[in-house]
């Protein structure tokens, strides 16, 4: 089983995560048991159902609105299947539609090799559950796995998320990053490295700390493409303990990936070899050491 970050109540029965729900939903939504135009259960039915409070499903649904699934979420009343999009070769799309599946064609190589540049590795984490179901169900089977991923050190004054009335004594911001970079970095290890047990595959995932806030995301997968994305900050919102945060942030998750691959002709043949070169040259040198705690 893939692990999620909370799937164990604190009595010790089963508590599904938001990424399990939306998982759950989105696996009747392509089996077809809900179709475009249909409404979902309310929040109420949905909560009832997999046994969890209404937070717990409102999380869900904003990574299936994320993933395009969804329509009319924050609307009031139940949201709606959205219609398929229609999508042209080349066109770029937000990050959790276009990531699963690019994953997933990298996942068929022999030898899997993996590098991002990322602000947490949250949405890495929630696109690799594609590529490790097919891996379990027997239609992917790599025999080599290289994951290394740079994120921001603990230690530096982010260029995101920033609180809006700027820094004070009260660092919450900051802290809610560092927890969701943390979690999120383990939760992916864990799911990866299982794989040795389970299927005997060599596996390394590594992370390294980078003395700058990214502007970007990027995915470097096998060689072959880079797939890029522009954070978009905006001014959010969002509930933090017993606090509301008001802070510049960015929604990893909607960013527009754009691809580049190497048998696309000479332009893109550059980039992705200068991509990988900038990667290599940012791991072998102003990088340290990451410890997720």
């Amino acid at each position: 089983m893939v692990v999620t970050q909370e799937n164990v109540a604190v009595n010790g029965s089963r508590s599904f995560s938001p990424q399990e729900i939306a998982d759950a939903l989105r696996d009747r939504i392509r089996a077809g048991d809900l179709k475009a135009g249909d409404r979902l259960p309310t929040q109420a039915d949905l909560a009832e159902e997999f046994g969890v409070e209404r937070g717990a499903v409102r999380q869900a649904l904003r990574v299936l609105q994320e993933a395009g699934l969804l329509t009319n979420v924050s609307k009031g009343s139940p949201p709606r299947i959205a219609e398929p999009a229609a999508r042209t070769h080349g066109e770029p799309q937000p990050t959790m539609v276009a990531l699963a599946p690019q994953l997933a064609e990298a996942f068929s190589a022999q030898d899997v090799r993996i590098d991002v540049v990322c602000h947490t590795a949250e949405t890495l984490g929630l696109a690799l559950g594609e590529p490790l179901r097919r891996i379990h169900e027997g239609r992917l089977r790599p025999q080599s796995i290289e994951v290394r991923i740079l994120v921001p050190s603990r230690e530096i004054n982010l260029a995101f998320p920033v609180p809006v009335e700027g820094h004070g004594e009260d660092d919450s911001v900051h802290q809610r990053w560092l927890a969701m970079r943390n979690s999120g970095g383990q939760v992916l290890r864990h799911n990866l490295l299982a794989l040795r047990a389970t299927h005997r595959m060599e596996v390394n995932v590594t992370f390294r700390a980078l003395p700058f806030t990214p502007p970007v995301k990027l995915y470097l997968l096998n060689g072959e493409e880079a797939l890029l994305g522009y954070y978009m900050l905006e001014r959010r919102e969002e509930e933090y303990g017993s606090q509301t945060l008001d802070m510049y942030d960015v929604l990893g998750s909607q960013s527009l990936l754009f691809s580049f691959q190497r048998q696309a002709g000479q332009r893109d043949t550059a980039f992705v070899e200068e991509s990988q070169k900038w990667f290599d040259a940012l791991w072998e040198t102003i990088t340290t050491d990451l410890t997720l705690s």
